[in-house]
């Protein structure tokens, strides 16, 4: 069973996977003297978050968090997820969120298909049934989804422009990633976006130098326009680092222009 503590908004088919969709809209603003409490006006920004059967609820904590000291414009937060947790079979985010399939999971190398689903399917509902602004598009990701964050980011014409990608899985693949980051780079010198990388001190030596990899290249070869935040967490591991990173990343993406 998925662990949020929110019913789906609503569910979305596709890929033969029956997507659950959980939404929060902005909270009402804070009380001021005799004023009502209202909800912003909208358009509002959305936050996909990736994993969103277990994860959804880290990114509502960071943004409640946030919103009390007034960091945060008003957010559309939206999960996506399968109605089910990481080890049940009906969870595909082996398969959704991987470039490439490897030795142990054939499954993986969906990633692209999924992004045309997000771009396709899931957004135009998305329009359908909410106020949103697509000025802004973001997609917050931990692990593997913060591998698809990446992969989604680094593309010829990305279609999210901010990334929230805390501790992400960058050796999948023998870092395909990576060879995605350095062709792109071959052919486009430009990439107007905002990227938060995090991950946690104790995490394992791999990931965090997996990182230090990736961003030691964006800073010897940097793309113009792209903007990259970043943190390390001190006695934080692959799992508590998650909602620190939540928290830092959307304080980073939303951070004053």
């Amino acid at each position: 069973m998925a662990s949020s503590r929110l019913a789906p908004a609503f569910r979305l088919p596709s890929l033969g996977t029956d997507y659950a969709l959980y939404v929060e809209p902005p909270p009402p603003a804070p009380l001021t003297g005799r004023s009502s409490v209202a909800a912003p006006a909208p358009p509002w920004p959305v936050v996909l978050c990736l994993d969103g059967d277990d994860q959804f609820d880290a990114l509502r904590a960071a943004r409640a968090d946030l919103a009390s000291e007034r960091a945060l414009p008003p957010l559309l937060l939206v999960g996506i997820g399968y109605g089910a947790s990481y080890q049940e079979p009906a969870n595909r985010r082996g398969r959704d969120y991987t470039p490439v399939p490897i030795e142990g999971a054939p499954e993986g190398g969906g990633a692209d298909a999924f992004l045309d689903f997000l771009v396709t399917r899931l957004w135009p509902e998305l329009e359908r049934r909410y106020p949103i602004d697509n000025y802004t598009r973001a997609v917050a990701g931990h692990s593997l989804g913060a591998l698809f964050a990446l992969h989604a980011l680094f593309k010829p014409a990305p279609f999210f422009n901010r990334v929230l990608a805390s501790a992400p899985s960058i050796w999948w693949g023998e870092r395909a990633l990576l060879r995605s980051v350095a062709e792109l780079r071959a052919k486009q010198g430009a990439l107007p976006a905002r990227v938060f990388l995090g991950v946690g001190e104790r995490d394992s030596r791999s990931m965090i130098e997996d990182l230090d990899l990736l961003e030691a290249r964006l800073d010897a070869e940097p793309f113009a326009g792209l903007e990259i935040p970043r943190a390390r967490f001190p006695r934080k591991n692959h799992f508590n680092s998650l909602a620190p990173g939540f928290r830092a990343g959307l304080a980073a993406l939303f951070a004053p222009e």
